[in-house]
Protein backbone atom coordinates (compact mmCIF):
# COMPACT_ATOMS: atom_id res chain seq x y z
CA UNK A 1 0.00 0.00 0.00
CA UNK A 2 2.70 1.80 0.59
CA UNK A 3 4.44 1.70 -2.59
CA UNK A 4 1.14 2.10 -4.33
CA UNK A 5 1.02 5.43 -2.41
CA UNK A 6 4.40 6.95 -3.47
CA UNK A 7 3.90 5.77 -7.33
CA UNK A 8 0.22 7.64 -7.01
CA UNK A 9 1.53 10.85 -8.26
CA UNK A 10 3.91 9.72 -11.37
CA UNK A 11 0.90 7.11 -12.14
CA UNK A 12 -1.69 10.14 -11.82
CA UNK A 13 0.69 11.98 -14.02
CA UNK A 14 1.17 10.11 -16.78
CA UNK A 15 -2.52 8.99 -17.29
CA UNK A 16 -3.13 12.81 -17.88
CA UNK A 17 -0.13 13.37 -20.44
CA UNK A 18 -1.55 9.56 -21.94
CA UNK A 19 -5.05 11.75 -22.08
CA UNK A 20 -4.13 15.16 -22.87
CA UNK A 21 -2.06 12.89 -26.16
CA UNK A 22 -4.75 10.67 -27.05
CA UNK A 23 -7.48 14.03 -27.62
CA UNK A 24 -4.87 15.57 -29.38
CA UNK A 25 -4.23 13.48 -31.83
CA UNK A 26 -7.48 12.24 -32.09
CA UNK A 27 -8.17 16.45 -32.78
CA UNK A 28 -5.84 16.33 -35.25
CA UNK A 29 -6.83 13.48 -37.25
CA UNK A 30 -3.42 13.01 -39.06
CA UNK A 31 -2.36 9.32 -37.49
CA UNK A 32 0.75 9.36 -40.25
CA UNK A 33 2.17 12.35 -37.66
CA UNK A 34 0.99 11.68 -34.68
CA UNK A 35 -1.06 8.69 -33.85
CA UNK A 36 -3.14 8.48 -30.62
CA UNK A 37 -1.47 6.20 -27.96
CA UNK A 38 -4.79 3.75 -28.36
CA UNK A 39 -3.25 3.73 -32.28
CA UNK A 40 0.12 2.72 -31.04
CA UNK A 41 -0.95 -0.18 -28.85
CA UNK A 42 -3.01 -1.64 -31.79
CA UNK A 43 -0.30 -1.12 -34.08
CA UNK A 44 1.91 -2.85 -31.74
CA UNK A 45 -0.47 -6.41 -31.42
CA UNK A 46 -0.76 -6.02 -34.87
CA UNK A 47 3.05 -6.04 -35.34
CA UNK A 48 3.99 -8.13 -32.60
CA UNK A 49 5.51 -11.18 -34.09
CA UNK A 50 8.36 -9.34 -35.89
CA UNK A 51 8.82 -6.96 -33.33
CA UNK A 52 8.86 -9.39 -30.41
CA UNK A 53 10.43 -12.46 -32.06
CA UNK A 54 13.19 -10.95 -34.84
CA UNK A 55 13.87 -7.57 -34.10
CA UNK A 56 13.60 -7.31 -30.36
CA UNK A 57 16.17 -10.08 -29.60
CA UNK A 58 18.34 -8.17 -31.41
CA UNK A 59 18.19 -4.94 -30.15
CA UNK A 60 18.88 -6.71 -26.13
CA UNK A 61 21.72 -8.33 -27.72
CA UNK A 62 23.01 -5.47 -29.16
CA UNK A 63 22.35 -3.21 -25.96
CA UNK A 64 23.93 -6.11 -23.74
CA UNK A 65 27.09 -6.55 -25.32
CA UNK A 66 27.48 -3.07 -25.56
CA UNK A 67 26.34 -2.73 -21.93
CA UNK A 68 28.69 -5.31 -20.76
CA UNK A 69 31.82 -3.61 -22.83
CA UNK A 70 30.84 -0.24 -21.16
CA UNK A 71 30.74 -1.57 -17.13
CA UNK A 72 34.00 -3.39 -17.90
CA UNK A 73 35.63 0.04 -19.77
CA UNK A 74 34.24 2.32 -17.35
CA UNK A 75 34.95 0.60 -14.04
CA UNK A 76 38.97 0.27 -15.49
CA UNK A 77 38.82 4.01 -16.17
CA UNK A 78 37.53 4.96 -12.59
CA UNK A 79 40.08 2.64 -11.01
CA UNK A 80 42.82 4.10 -12.87
CA UNK A 81 42.03 7.52 -12.38
CA UNK A 82 41.57 6.79 -8.69
CA UNK A 83 45.22 5.23 -8.52
CA UNK A 84 46.98 7.92 -10.40
CA UNK A 85 46.98 11.24 -10.43
CA UNK A 86 48.63 11.83 -13.38
CA UNK A 87 45.81 9.34 -15.17
CA UNK A 88 43.67 11.37 -13.80
CA UNK A 89 45.08 14.71 -15.99
CA UNK A 90 45.38 12.34 -19.19
CA UNK A 91 42.24 10.78 -19.62
CA UNK A 92 39.76 12.52 -17.49
CA UNK A 93 39.74 15.32 -20.43
CA UNK A 94 39.60 12.45 -23.24
CA UNK A 95 36.84 10.84 -21.66
CA UNK A 96 34.60 14.15 -21.38
CA UNK A 97 36.07 14.83 -25.09
CA UNK A 98 34.47 12.15 -26.08
CA UNK A 99 30.94 13.00 -25.19
CA UNK A 100 31.19 16.12 -27.36
CA UNK A 101 31.43 14.30 -30.65
CA UNK A 102 27.99 14.08 -32.46
CA UNK A 103 26.87 10.56 -32.26
CA UNK A 104 25.49 10.67 -35.57
CA UNK A 105 28.52 11.57 -36.97
CA UNK A 106 30.47 8.65 -36.11
CA UNK A 107 27.82 6.39 -36.21
CA UNK A 108 28.17 6.12 -40.23
CA UNK A 109 31.52 5.26 -39.93
CA UNK A 110 31.28 2.99 -37.74
CA UNK A 111 28.71 1.34 -40.36
CA UNK A 112 31.82 1.89 -43.22
CA UNK A 113 34.19 0.41 -40.99
CA UNK A 114 32.31 -2.42 -39.85
CA UNK A 115 29.47 -3.11 -42.58
CA UNK A 116 26.04 -3.59 -41.21
CA UNK A 117 27.74 -5.97 -38.47
CA UNK A 118 26.44 -6.28 -34.61
CA UNK A 119 29.58 -4.30 -33.33
CA UNK A 120 29.08 -1.43 -35.69
CA UNK A 121 25.83 -0.96 -33.55
CA UNK A 122 28.23 -2.27 -30.48
CA UNK A 123 30.60 0.94 -30.48
CA UNK A 124 27.56 3.66 -30.72
CA UNK A 125 26.42 1.99 -27.45
CA UNK A 126 29.57 1.80 -25.93
CA UNK A 127 30.73 5.52 -27.10
CA UNK A 128 27.46 6.64 -25.23
CA UNK A 129 27.11 4.02 -22.61
CA UNK A 130 30.83 4.33 -21.29
CA UNK A 131 30.81 7.76 -19.76
CA UNK A 132 28.39 7.87 -16.67
CA UNK A 133 29.65 4.96 -15.94
CA UNK A 134 33.82 6.00 -15.61
CA UNK A 135 32.56 9.49 -14.17
CA UNK A 136 30.12 8.33 -11.72
CA UNK A 137 32.34 5.70 -10.14
CA UNK A 138 35.34 8.01 -9.64
CA UNK A 139 33.42 10.41 -8.14
CA UNK A 140 32.02 7.41 -5.48
CA UNK A 141 35.92 6.48 -4.74
CA UNK A 142 36.76 10.28 -4.11
CA UNK A 143 33.59 10.85 -2.60
CA UNK A 144 35.95 8.96 0.59
CA UNK A 145 36.96 11.61 3.38
CA UNK A 146 40.21 11.83 4.24
CA UNK A 147 39.54 11.30 7.65
CA UNK A 148 38.85 7.59 7.26
CA UNK A 149 41.56 6.92 5.01
CA UNK A 150 44.28 8.35 7.50
CA UNK A 151 42.52 6.12 9.93
CA UNK A 152 42.96 2.62 8.28
CA UNK A 153 46.63 3.82 7.42
CA UNK A 154 47.13 4.69 11.43
CA UNK A 155 46.26 0.94 11.59
CA UNK A 156 48.83 -0.33 8.90
CA UNK A 157 46.30 -0.48 6.14
CA UNK A 158 47.97 -0.26 2.77
CA UNK A 159 46.26 1.17 -0.72
CA UNK A 160 45.12 -2.37 -1.24
CA UNK A 161 43.20 -2.53 1.79
CA UNK A 162 41.74 1.01 1.65
CA UNK A 163 40.22 0.15 -1.55
CA UNK A 164 38.35 -2.93 -0.79
CA UNK A 165 37.29 -2.10 2.85
CA UNK A 166 36.64 1.58 1.97
CA UNK A 167 36.20 3.09 -1.23
CA UNK A 168 34.59 -0.06 -3.08
CA UNK A 169 32.06 0.17 -0.11
CA UNK A 170 31.73 4.11 -1.17
CA UNK A 171 31.54 4.16 -4.69
CA UNK A 172 28.72 1.19 -4.81
CA UNK A 173 25.90 3.27 -4.33
CA UNK A 174 27.55 5.47 -7.67
CA UNK A 175 27.68 2.27 -9.08
CA UNK A 176 24.09 1.21 -9.14
CA UNK A 177 22.98 4.70 -10.15
CA UNK A 178 25.95 4.77 -13.44
CA UNK A 179 23.83 1.44 -14.47
CA UNK A 180 20.51 3.29 -14.25
CA UNK A 181 21.94 6.23 -16.09
CA UNK A 182 23.33 4.00 -18.08
CA UNK A 183 20.48 1.21 -19.52
CA UNK A 184 18.58 3.79 -21.40
CA UNK A 185 21.33 5.39 -22.97
CA UNK A 186 22.73 1.35 -24.17
CA UNK A 187 19.30 1.14 -25.65
CA UNK A 188 19.44 4.53 -27.26
CA UNK A 189 22.82 3.78 -28.68
CA UNK A 190 21.92 0.52 -29.92
CA UNK A 191 18.42 1.87 -31.74
CA UNK A 192 20.57 4.92 -33.12
CA UNK A 193 22.95 2.27 -34.39
CA UNK A 194 20.07 0.48 -36.00
CA UNK A 195 18.12 3.31 -37.41
CA UNK A 196 21.40 4.84 -39.21
CA UNK A 197 22.56 1.40 -40.18
CA UNK A 198 21.26 -2.55 -39.48
CA UNK A 199 19.07 -5.35 -41.37
CA UNK A 200 17.35 -6.12 -37.75
CA UNK A 201 16.39 -4.24 -34.51
CA UNK A 202 14.33 -1.36 -33.07
CA UNK A 203 15.40 1.09 -34.75
CA UNK A 204 15.94 -0.55 -38.00
CA UNK A 205 12.03 -1.67 -37.64
CA UNK A 206 10.67 2.09 -36.53
CA UNK A 207 13.08 3.90 -39.90
CA UNK A 208 11.59 1.08 -42.41
CA UNK A 209 7.83 2.10 -40.67
CA UNK A 210 8.80 5.49 -41.54
CA UNK A 211 9.52 5.26 -45.30
CA UNK A 212 6.09 3.60 -45.17
CA UNK A 213 4.38 6.49 -43.55
CA UNK A 214 2.86 4.21 -40.93
CA UNK A 215 2.86 6.58 -37.94
CA UNK A 216 1.75 4.25 -35.49
CA UNK A 217 4.19 1.61 -36.70
CA UNK A 218 7.07 4.36 -35.93
CA UNK A 219 6.00 4.31 -32.17
CA UNK A 220 5.42 0.76 -31.61
CA UNK A 221 9.44 -0.19 -31.45
CA UNK A 222 9.82 2.98 -29.39
CA UNK A 223 7.48 2.40 -26.79
CA UNK A 224 8.49 -1.22 -27.05
CA UNK A 225 11.98 0.23 -26.22
CA UNK A 226 10.87 2.29 -23.29
CA UNK A 227 9.08 -0.05 -21.76
CA UNK A 228 12.35 -3.01 -21.64
CA UNK A 229 14.06 0.40 -20.11
CA UNK A 230 12.47 0.71 -17.41
CA UNK A 231 11.76 -2.55 -16.45
CA UNK A 232 15.58 -3.05 -16.60
CA UNK A 233 16.08 0.21 -14.48
CA UNK A 234 13.36 -1.73 -11.97
CA UNK A 235 14.92 -4.88 -11.72
CA UNK A 236 18.65 -3.40 -11.07
CA UNK A 237 17.04 -0.86 -8.62
CA UNK A 238 15.29 -4.20 -6.87
CA UNK A 239 18.95 -5.62 -6.60
CA UNK A 240 20.43 -2.54 -5.36
CA UNK A 241 17.80 -2.23 -2.61
CA UNK A 242 18.91 -5.97 -1.68
CA UNK A 243 23.02 -5.33 -1.71
CA UNK A 244 23.29 -2.00 -0.47
CA UNK A 245 21.33 -2.69 2.83
CA UNK A 246 22.59 -0.18 5.00
CA UNK A 247 21.18 2.77 2.89
CA UNK A 248 17.43 1.77 3.93
CA UNK A 249 15.13 2.17 1.49
CA UNK A 250 16.11 4.08 -1.80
Amino acid sequence: MKRWNANLPALVLLFALLLVWQLGATGMDAAYILPSPTQILVRMWELREPLLTAHLPATLLCTGIGLAISVVLGLLLAVLMDASPVAEKMLYPLIVASQTIPTTALAPLFVLWFGYTIWSKVLVTVLITFFPIAITVFDGFRSVKTDMMDMLQTFGAGQREIFLKLKLPAALPYFFSAIKMAIPLSIIGAAIGEWLGAQAGLGYFSRRMMTQLDGAGVFAPIVLLSAVAMLAVAAVSWIEKRVITWRGSL
